[in-house]
């Protein structure tokens, strides 16, 4: 059974930047799908950035782009999420995922492999 297990959340200030990572213990998933999605306090799950490991393209929500940068280390079966220009709406539950397609959809419910979330909390 593959595991992610996130890491790397915590409090910054609006402005500031914090790195989260996904270590995955299957490293077949450094050529599938892959992504970063949050959840707002009552609000359903929301797909952040996605990104395959079969030719790396990369989506992100209009909400980060230009500030959030997905990426990989295939050495280290490892997932990263660059976040810069942090936000207070940045707030939230920032969780893994993975996925064995190549084509990435941007759906959070096709995603069935999940990490056990980091909290991220943007405030002064």
């Amino acid at each position: 059974q593959v595991q992610l297990v996130e890491s790397g959340g915590g409090s910054v200030q609006p402005g500031g930047s914090l790195r989260l990572s996904c270590k995955v213990s299957d490293d077949s998933y450094n050529e599938y799908c892959m992504g970063w999605f949050r959840q707002f306090p009552g609000q359903e799950r929301e797909t952040v950035a996605v990104n395959s490991g079969l030719d790396g393209k990369t989506y992100y929500t209009d909400a980060v782009t230009g500030r959030f940068t997905i990426s990989r280390d295939n050495a280290q079966n490892t997932l990263y999420l660059q976040m810069d220009s942090l936000k207070p709406e940045d707030t939230a539950i920032y969780y893994c995922a993975a996925l064995r397609r190549w084509i990435c959809p941007r759906e959070y419910r096709v995603y069935d492999k999940w990490g056990q979330g980091t909290q991220v909390t943007v405030s002064a």
